[in-house]
């Protein structure tokens, strides 16, 4: 496979969030923090409603990655973000990126980003995938 800097991935498209899916994701991740549940207290905290859990839209950004580098042909050695933009139920999340770089040892850095249905960055980050040796 030939890799060039400023190459694109192929992004990835989510269905819109839903507040079912904000529930089943405080049950598997352990975060059940009221913003991310609970309708009066967001509304407290100052949001039109509920907010969508950051940790699931860098799920998102993570399966971006393995979309585009298969875990069986590459090992993802490092992966972070830092959060933009607060998402709500109902918006649909797109995640995509390219080559930042390669390097030497034939690793590819990579930027990565999600951005909502308004074309607003919601996430930012970068991550490290490196070929496997077959």
């Amino acid at each position: 496979m030939i890799f060039e800097v400023n190459q694109p991935l192929r992004s990835l498209s989510k269905a819109p969030i839903s507040r079912e899916q904000l529930i089943q994701y405080a049950k598997a991740s352990g975060d059940s923090n009221p913003i991310h549940l609970d309708e009066n207290f967001a509304k407290a905290a100052g949001f039109p409603s509920v907010i969508a859990h950051g940790m699931l839209s860098m799920a998102f950004m993570g399966d971006c990655v393995n979309y585009n580098f298969s875990p069986t042909e590459f090992e993802m050695k490092s992966f972070s973000c830092r959060f933009k933009k607060v998402t709500f139920p109902g918006d649909t999340i797109t995640a995509s990126g390219k080559i930042r770089s390669i390097n030497s040892d034939g690793s590819l850095s990579l930027a990565l980003w999600t951005e909502n249905q308004h074309g607003e960055h919601t996430l930012e980050g970068e991550a490290l995938v490196v070929p496997l040796r077959k």
